[in-house]
C-alpha cells in the first residue's frame, strides 16, 4: 500500500548541519492551497477547472498579496494558467508546483506524502455511510446506537441533528468523500475528555478493511439552529510507515509542530507541539518558535483554509485568509537570519468555487525561500518537501 522513494541529492544541504546553507527550517502548510487540477484530478470526481487559490483571486477581483507574490506564487500561477514559466522578474525564493504522486487528495496522503511516505492504493472511503458491522462495534463502544452515518458536510449535519443529539445523547457519525471517521458531540452533552476517548477505541476498531486513515473527534456548542464547531478537534490518524520524522529523530534534530500536525503524524519524530485555535495562533507560535529556537525544523499547518473556507465553499473567507496570511508572513520574515529556509506549500486543494463541499485534486504550490530563486517548473511528488529538509 505504501512505499518509500529512494532519496535523491539535494544541493542545498541538509538540516543536520552536515553541510549546505539550512539552521533552520520552517515548513508552512496551506491546508487545501491548492494551485490547480492535476490531469488526473476527474477519476477523483472533481468538477473541471478547479484552481483554489487562482480561482479565489480570480472570483473576488484580484487580492493584495505582495508578500506571496514576491515569494513567487503569481508566476505559479501565471505559470499554471498559460502553460509556461511564470514571470520570474520578482520572485525572491525559488518557485513552482508540486505533482502528487499518491492517490488522494486529503490531509493524511498530502502530508505523508511530504514526509517521503507515498499511498499506491486510495484508503477506504464510504459514500453510503460505514457498513453495519462498523456501526454495531462503534454502539458497543458508546453505549448508544449513532445518529446520522451517512456522507455529509459537517456544518451542515450538526444543524440537522444537533438537537436530536442533544436530547439523546447518541453521538453524530458522518463522513465525507475522504476516508474520514468524524464523530460531533455538543459539549455540554458528551464531556470532551469522553468523546476523545470514544475516538481512541474508534481508531482501534477500525483495521483493515476499514482501516480509515482518520478518525476526528468534531466537538460543538450552541443552540439549536446556532450550532458552531469549537476548536477542540482531535486527529487520530493512521500509524504512519517509517518516514522522514524518524530520521530527524534519530539524528537529534528538534522537530516542533504547530497545529495539526503531531497529530497527523501520531507525535512520531515530534519533540515537541502546539494546537492552535486558527491561522493568527498557528503564525503566532511558528513566530515564537522561531525566535527561541536555533536549530531544527519548525512544522505548520494552518486549517483555517480548508476547515473554515474550503469546504464550506467561502470565496471572501478564504480570500481574506489569503490576505491575513500575506501580511503575516511579512513578520515572521523578519525574524529569519542567514541559513534559514522557509518552505510554503499545500497538502491538497479545496477550491471554494467548485461545486460541493469536498477536497479537489490540485497541484500544490512550493514557495522555496533562503537559498535559490527562479522557476523550478513542475516537481513530481510532495515529497520534494522532505527531500529539501533532509
Amino acid at each position: 500500500m505504501f512505499w518509500r522513494p529512494r532519496a535523491h541529492k539535494v544541493r542545498n544541504g541538509p538540516i543536520t548541519s552536515r553541510g549546505g546553507c539550512m539552521s533552520r527550517v520552517v515548513i508552512l502548510v496551506m491546508d487545501s492551497g491548492g494551485v490547480g487540477a492535476l490531469p488526473d484530478a476527474a477519476a477523483f470526481g472533481d468538477a473541471p477547472g478547479a484552481n483554489t487559490i487562482g480561482n479565489t483571486i480570480q472570483a473576488l477581483g484580484g487580492l493584495q498579496l505582495p508578500t506571496l507574490d514576491g515569494l513567487g506564487l503569481a508566476a505559479i500561477l501565471e505559470q499554471g494558467n498559460r502553460g509556461n514559466q511564470g514571470n520570474q522578474a520578482q520572485a525572491k525564493a525559488r518557485y513552482g508546483r508540486l505533482r502528487e504522486r499518491s492517490q488522494g487528495k486529503d490531509t493524511i496522503t498530502g502530508h505523508w506524502e511530504m514526509m517521503g511516505i507515498v499511498t499506491e492504493t486510495p484508503f477506504p472511503t464510504y459514500p453510503h455511510g460505514f457498513p453495519s458491522e462498523v456501526v454495531e462495534r462503534f454502539a458497543a463502544i458508546t453505549g448508544k446506537p449513532p445518529l446520522g452515518n451517512q456522507a455529509a458536510s459537517g456544518t451542515e449535519i450538526i444543524q440537522r441533528l444537533g438537537q436530536e443529539h442533544q436530547q439523546s445523547g447518541r453521538p453524530i457519525l458522518y463522513t465525507s468523500a475522504d476516508s474520514v471517521f468524524q464523530v460531533a458531540c455538543h459539549e455540554q452533552t458528551v464531556p470532551i475528555e469522553r468523546l476523545y476517548a470514544w475516538c481512541e477505541a474508534a481508531r482501534e476498531m477500525l483495521v483493515p478493511p476499514h482501516n480509515v486513515n482518520r478518525v476526528i473527534a468534531r466537538p460543538f456548542l450552541g443552540a439549536p439552529g446556532n450550532y458552531y464547531r469549537t476548536a477542540n478537534r482531535r486527529d487520530y490518524a493512521l500509524e504512519p510507515p517509517p518516514m522522514l520524522l524518524d530520521e530527524l529523530a534519530a539524528g537529534g534534530v528538534p522537530v516542533h509542530a504547530i497545529g495539526k500536525i503531531s497529530d497527523i503524524y501520531c507525535g512520531r519524530g515530534v519533540t515537541s507541539s502546539e494546537r492552535t485555535a486558527d491561522n493568527l495562533e498557528g503564525m503566532e507560535r511558528t513566530r515564537q518558535a522561531l525566535a527561541r529556537m536555533n536549530h531544527g525544523l519548525i512544522f505548520t499547518n494552518l486549517n483555517d483554509f480548508d476547515s473554515k473556507y474550503g469546504h464550506r465553499r467561502d470565496v471572501r473567507g478564504y480570500g481574506r485568509a489569503l490576505e491575513q496570511l500575506d501580511a503575516e508572513l511579512r513578520g515572521l520574515l523578519s525574524g529569519f537570519q542567514k541559513g534559514d529556509r522557509l518552505l510554503i506549500t499545500a497538502d491538497h486543494g479545496c477550491d471554494p468555487t467548485a461545486p460541493g463541499t469536498d477536497h479537489t485534486r490540485e497541484y500544490v504550490p512550493l514557495l522555496d525561500y533562503g537559498c535559490e530563486h527562479g522557476d523550478a517548473g513542475v516537481l513530481e511528488g510532495l515529497g520534494t518537501i522532505g527531500e529539501i529538509v533532509r
